[in-house]
């Protein structure tokens, strides 16, 4: 399907679905409401619809997975996105904290000769601001180095930043105030109840969960 007759919820949807489910076959109608921050009759309502085109699999009380149709509208929506979001950060200044809002707006009506104009222009990039894999042209995501999140590194573990998976703007601000950006050295000293407790170059600190989970390192060897 093009994506040309898509609305922008539709491919909202579609991109979320693929970011969610991951290693699974489908994700929880719950799971969709709370992270678009919509009702779950409204999620429902959707999935029916995306399913009646052939873009997603939808089983009541089981969730929804893609089809591979679906998949290649959902890597083309993310491939604009981390594109812009690369193109605001390196040619216009924005900082890793303004750039997702922007990009949301922006992914939805830039045409595919716009994308690879974008693309050219920044050396045809496989990762955006935030670590991200971008799908090249054929929708191929990158191959990259095996990344962990910090919540899951064992004590005395070290490695670089390779992904930051946060999107909350005080949340990125608090992590470039404490040098915790991509590239970035860590040490976990410890799994605590509170947090995991790191070694930064120059600093310790003691990372609520939620923020450690954001952070993913490729671990040295």
């Amino acid at each position: 399907m093009s994506r040309k007759k898509l609305s922008e919820s539709q491919e909202d949807y579609l991109k979320q679905i693929y970011k969610l489910t991951g290693d699974q076959k489908s994700v929880s109608t719950l799971k969709l409401a709370e992270v678009l921050a919509v009702k779950p009759a409204s999620v429902t309502n959707m999935l029916k619809k995306l399913s009646d085109t052939g873009l997603v699999v939808y089983e009541p009380y089981r969730g929804a997975g893609l089809t591979e149709t679906g998949r290649m509208v959902a890597l083309e929506v993310l491939r604009h996105h981390r594109l812009l979001e690369l193109y605001l950060s390196e040619v216009l200044g924005y900082g890793w904290e303004d750039v997702h809002e922007e990009a949301e707006r922006l992914e939805h009506v830039i045409s595919e000769l716009f994308e690879e104009k974008i693309s050219e222009a920044l050396g045809h990039p496989t990762h955006d601001p935030h670590g991200d894999p971008i799908p090249n042209a054929r929708l191929e995501l990158p191959e990259g180095p095996p990344v962990q999140p910090l919540t899951r590194i064992s004590e005395e573990s070290e490695g670089h930043i390779r992904r930051v998976t946060a999107q909350d703007k005080d949340e990125l601000n608090m992590l470039s105030k404490l040098n915790l950006t991509l590239n970035s050295f860590v040490r976990v000293l410890g799994q605590e109840k509170t947090g995991v407790r790191i070694q930064t170059e120059t600093e310790q600190y003691l990372l609520p969960q939620t923020m450690a989970s954001h952070i993913w390192i490729e671990k040295r060897t």
